[in-house]
């Protein structure tokens, strides 16, 4: 198992993560998995004998029960681990138990902390953007968490460029402890990050955790054009992430993928998990699995290496073109561009 450091801080994170979205299964959570403790068990145990070192869950998965599965299951393991959580989404049917406000983050961490059964989170992740609380409030708050010794790392999730941007800015302002990984969904089928976020990672020292690189299984050659959708997937139960926008697209890809992964006598599964550890910024991938099988193939990816070759073949099969202002940088700007423009026109410059 390769560490890489997350983001500009001196945490190592293993290269593959384990992501709990599918521990628990209540609510709708339980169209991507119902996993109880004692498989719980078994996953965490394959994922430290493979190296895997971080372990990624959210107070909204199966409202909380996930985190109580990890937490139980890790047990006394807990110690030579790194554990993360996230907050944002609704925990209640108050008009506070939401959102990124002071009183909402303190009292979910403080939650969260219970139902893991620990004295404090390794990284605390705000789970999505909100645009109503000021920045300056959100981020005094996680460093509070922070000073208070229940939080030892700040991250974010699903921010805009934008977004990242001031998040960065304010922290930076303001002498409070800033974010060190940004956790997007990115994948061969999924390239809009490229535009703004693995740039705007690579400028401000962010380690990207990618979630669902998968696709929701989309990208495991399980799924083929005129081939019926196999039973048991987060699609046959109507699992909306990520949208698919361009079906015939997609299945064009996939068949891409499973080309690669023959010439290579590995998994499709594999060809695209390993493909993401190549890229610009990215710190470590979240897998998940409904099955011992699946997460055994998953681990597997950390020792596979793509050839030049294979990255060229999947590059032209998922490369999407350049919007403004971008094409007009790579025809006008390339004499001097930097690490961060590089994240993205690096393979449109040959």
């Amino acid at each position: 198992m390769e560490y890489r450091t997350l983001g500009r801080s001196g945490l190592k994170v293993s290269v593959l993560t384990l992501g709990t979205m599918t521990f628990g299964g209540s609510g709708a959570f339980a169209k991507v998995g119902a996993i109880g403790l004692d498989v719980a068990r078994r996953q965490i145990d394959l994922c430290i004998d493979a190296g895997v070192n971080l372990f990624d869950t959210a107070d909204i998965y199966s409202d909380g029960l996930s985190e109580e599965i990890l937490g139980q299951a890790l047990g006394d393991k807990r110690k030579n681990v790194l554990v993360t959580t996230k907050a944002r989404f609704p925990t209640g049917d108050g008009p506070n138990d939401r959102g990124s406000s002071r009183h909402h983050l303190i009292a979910a961490c403080e939650a969260s902390l219970r139902r893991l059964g620990t004295d404090y989170v390794d990284l605390y992740q705000l789970h999505e953007w909100d645009g109503l609380t000021p920045l300056e409030e959100t981020m005094a708050a996680m460093d509070t968490l922070v000073r208070d010794g229940k939080v030892r790392y700040v991250g974010i999730s699903n921010f805009s460029g934008w977004q990242t941007m001031k998040t960065m800015n304010v922290c930076r302002e303001g002498g409070l402890t800033r974010p060190i990984s940004h956790q997007i969904h990115y994948t061969l089928q999924a390239r809009e990050a490229e535009y703004e976020l693995l740039p705007s990672a690579v400028d401000q020292g962010l380690g990207l955790m990618i979630w669902s690189p998968l696709a929701g299984g989309l990208l495991s050659g399980k799924h083929r054009r005129g081939h019926a959708t196999p039973e048991g997937t987060r699609q046959l139960a109507q699992w909306t992430e990520p949208p698919i926008y361009d079906t015939e697209a997609l299945f064009d890809l996939v068949e891409v993928i499973v080309s690669v992964a023959e010439r290579n006598s590995i998994t499709p599964a594999q060809v695209a998990l390993a493909w993401l550890l190549t890229r610009d910024a990215v710190s470590t991938v979240v897998v998940g699995a409904r099955t011992e099988a699946q997460l055994t193939d998953n681990l597997k990816a950390a020792s596979v290496t793509l050839t030049p070759e294979d990255r060229a073949e999947l590059e032209r099969a998922s490369q999407k073109p350049l919007p403004y202002p971008f094409w007009h940088q790579r025809d006008t700007a390339s004499d001097r561009l930097g690490a961060a423009d590089l994240a993205l026109l690096r393979p449109f410059l040959s």
